[in-house]
Protein backbone atom coordinates (compact mmCIF):
# COMPACT_ATOMS: atom_id res chain seq x y z
CA UNK A 1 0.00 0.00 0.00
CA UNK A 2 1.62 3.18 -0.81
CA UNK A 3 1.38 6.75 1.19
CA UNK A 4 -2.08 7.73 -1.08
CA UNK A 5 -3.50 4.63 -0.32
CA UNK A 6 -2.64 5.01 3.12
CA UNK A 7 -5.07 7.71 3.42
CA UNK A 8 -8.27 5.92 2.07
CA UNK A 9 -10.97 5.98 5.05
CA UNK A 10 -11.95 2.53 6.06
CA UNK A 11 -15.30 3.46 5.31
CA UNK A 12 -14.56 4.06 2.00
CA UNK A 13 -13.07 1.19 1.21
CA UNK A 14 -15.91 -0.83 0.45
CA UNK A 15 -17.23 1.99 -2.15
CA UNK A 16 -13.56 2.06 -4.01
CA UNK A 17 -13.43 -2.03 -4.11
CA UNK A 18 -17.30 -2.22 -5.95
CA UNK A 19 -15.76 -0.19 -8.47
CA UNK A 20 -14.02 -3.16 -9.72
CA UNK A 21 -15.96 -6.03 -11.35
CA UNK A 22 -17.54 -8.47 -8.86
CA UNK A 23 -15.09 -11.74 -9.79
CA UNK A 24 -12.23 -10.16 -8.66
CA UNK A 25 -13.22 -9.24 -5.35
CA UNK A 26 -14.79 -12.49 -4.90
CA UNK A 27 -11.83 -14.32 -6.51
CA UNK A 28 -9.51 -12.25 -3.90
CA UNK A 29 -11.96 -13.12 -1.00
CA UNK A 30 -12.18 -17.09 -1.60
CA UNK A 31 -7.99 -16.95 -1.71
CA UNK A 32 -8.34 -15.52 1.47
CA UNK A 33 -11.08 -17.67 2.78
CA UNK A 34 -8.75 -20.66 1.29
CA UNK A 35 -5.58 -19.70 3.25
CA UNK A 36 -7.67 -18.28 7.00
CA UNK A 37 -10.78 -19.68 8.67
CA UNK A 38 -13.75 -16.79 7.92
CA UNK A 39 -17.01 -17.08 10.32
CA UNK A 40 -20.21 -14.75 9.74
CA UNK A 41 -21.14 -13.14 12.82
CA UNK A 42 -24.18 -12.74 10.98
CA UNK A 43 -25.40 -14.95 7.49
CA UNK A 44 -25.12 -12.33 4.58
CA UNK A 45 -28.42 -10.45 3.37
CA UNK A 46 -30.22 -8.83 0.77
CA UNK A 47 -33.18 -6.95 0.58
CA UNK A 48 -34.80 -3.95 0.41
CA UNK A 49 -34.06 -0.55 2.00
CA UNK A 50 -37.03 1.99 2.64
CA UNK A 51 -35.29 5.49 1.41
CA UNK A 52 -36.71 8.36 4.02
CA UNK A 53 -35.93 12.05 3.89
CA UNK A 54 -37.04 14.75 5.74
CA UNK A 55 -39.12 17.61 4.32
CA UNK A 56 -38.19 20.86 3.94
CA UNK A 57 -41.05 22.74 5.28
CA UNK A 58 -42.42 20.74 7.77
CA UNK A 59 -39.43 18.79 8.28
CA UNK A 60 -41.73 15.32 8.23
CA UNK A 61 -40.73 12.27 7.23
CA UNK A 62 -41.24 11.47 3.45
CA UNK A 63 -40.16 7.92 1.82
CA UNK A 64 -38.59 8.20 -1.28
CA UNK A 65 -38.59 4.67 -2.20
CA UNK A 66 -37.42 1.78 -1.85
CA UNK A 67 -33.47 0.41 -2.88
CA UNK A 68 -31.59 -2.63 -2.78
CA UNK A 69 -29.16 -3.65 0.19
CA UNK A 70 -26.66 -6.17 0.93
CA UNK A 71 -24.69 -6.37 4.18
CA UNK A 72 -22.40 -9.35 5.88
CA UNK A 73 -20.22 -8.95 8.91
CA UNK A 74 -17.28 -11.73 9.29
CA UNK A 75 -15.03 -12.03 11.72
CA UNK A 76 -11.43 -13.33 9.69
CA UNK A 77 -9.13 -15.61 11.77
CA UNK A 78 -5.66 -16.66 11.13
CA UNK A 79 -3.97 -19.92 11.82
CA UNK A 80 -1.52 -18.41 14.71
CA UNK A 81 -4.45 -17.14 16.20
CA UNK A 82 -4.63 -13.41 14.86
CA UNK A 83 -8.35 -12.59 14.47
CA UNK A 84 -10.12 -9.10 12.83
CA UNK A 85 -13.72 -8.04 12.37
CA UNK A 86 -14.96 -7.10 9.02
CA UNK A 87 -18.05 -5.71 7.36
CA UNK A 88 -19.54 -4.45 4.43
CA UNK A 89 -23.15 -2.91 3.41
CA UNK A 90 -23.60 -1.86 -0.29
CA UNK A 91 -26.36 -0.52 -1.90
CA UNK A 92 -26.79 -3.83 -4.44
CA UNK A 93 -28.87 -6.84 -4.12
CA UNK A 94 -25.62 -9.15 -4.05
CA UNK A 95 -25.04 -11.07 -0.57
CA UNK A 96 -22.04 -13.09 -1.37
CA UNK A 97 -20.01 -9.79 -2.86
CA UNK A 98 -21.16 -8.01 0.63
CA UNK A 99 -19.34 -10.67 2.14
CA UNK A 100 -16.46 -10.49 0.14
CA UNK A 101 -15.96 -7.07 0.73
CA UNK A 102 -16.09 -7.56 4.31
CA UNK A 103 -13.47 -10.30 4.34
CA UNK A 104 -11.04 -7.77 2.65
CA UNK A 105 -12.17 -5.37 4.94
CA UNK A 106 -10.69 -7.94 7.63
CA UNK A 107 -7.83 -8.80 6.11
CA UNK A 108 -6.72 -5.11 5.25
CA UNK A 109 -7.87 -3.43 8.44
CA UNK A 110 -5.65 -5.79 10.61
CA UNK A 111 -2.92 -6.70 7.91
CA UNK A 112 -3.34 -10.23 7.90
CA UNK A 113 -1.19 -12.44 5.85
CA UNK A 114 -2.81 -11.18 2.30
CA UNK A 115 -3.64 -7.75 3.01
CA UNK A 116 -1.53 -6.75 0.04
CA UNK A 117 -3.76 -8.11 -2.45
CA UNK A 118 -6.67 -6.10 -1.00
CA UNK A 119 -4.82 -2.74 -0.93
CA UNK A 120 -3.91 -3.44 -4.46
CA UNK A 121 -7.21 -3.60 -5.38
CA UNK A 122 -8.32 -0.99 -3.19
CA UNK A 123 -6.10 1.86 -4.77
CA UNK A 124 -7.12 0.11 -8.51
CA UNK A 125 -10.58 0.93 -7.18
CA UNK A 126 -9.47 4.50 -6.12
CA UNK A 127 -8.04 4.86 -9.84
CA UNK A 128 -11.46 3.55 -11.47
CA UNK A 129 -13.49 5.46 -9.43
CA UNK A 130 -11.26 8.87 -10.15
CA UNK A 131 -11.37 7.80 -13.97
CA UNK A 132 -15.50 7.34 -13.76
CA UNK A 133 -15.79 10.93 -11.93
CA UNK A 134 -13.82 12.63 -14.36
CA UNK A 135 -15.96 11.28 -17.31
CA UNK A 136 -19.01 12.32 -15.28
CA UNK A 137 -17.49 15.70 -14.76
CA UNK A 138 -17.31 16.33 -19.11
CA UNK A 139 -20.70 14.60 -19.60
CA UNK A 140 -22.14 17.25 -17.11
CA UNK A 141 -20.09 20.12 -18.71
CA UNK A 142 -21.25 19.21 -21.76
CA UNK A 143 -24.59 19.75 -20.69
CA UNK A 144 -24.38 22.92 -18.72
CA UNK A 145 -26.65 25.79 -20.20
CA UNK A 146 -26.08 29.36 -20.48
CA UNK A 147 -28.90 31.27 -19.71
CA UNK A 148 -27.56 34.82 -19.80
CA UNK A 149 -27.85 34.30 -23.45
CA UNK A 150 -31.42 33.95 -23.37
CA UNK A 151 -31.71 37.67 -21.55
CA UNK A 152 -30.17 39.48 -24.73
CA UNK A 153 -32.14 37.54 -26.91
CA UNK A 154 -35.12 38.95 -25.85
CA UNK A 155 -33.60 42.28 -25.19
CA UNK A 156 -33.07 42.19 -28.99
CA UNK A 157 -36.25 41.36 -30.22
CA UNK A 158 -37.90 44.05 -27.85
CA UNK A 159 -35.40 47.06 -29.32
CA UNK A 160 -36.87 46.06 -33.17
Amino acid sequence: MDKDSQNIARSDWACVLAALPAGEIKAAADAIARTHEVHDVSLPQAGLGLLTLRDGAFHEPFYLGEVPVARAHVVVRTHDGHEASGGAVLIDDRARLARALAILDATLAARLPGWEAAAALVERGVAVRAQRDAQRLRILDRTRVDFALLGQTEEEEDDE
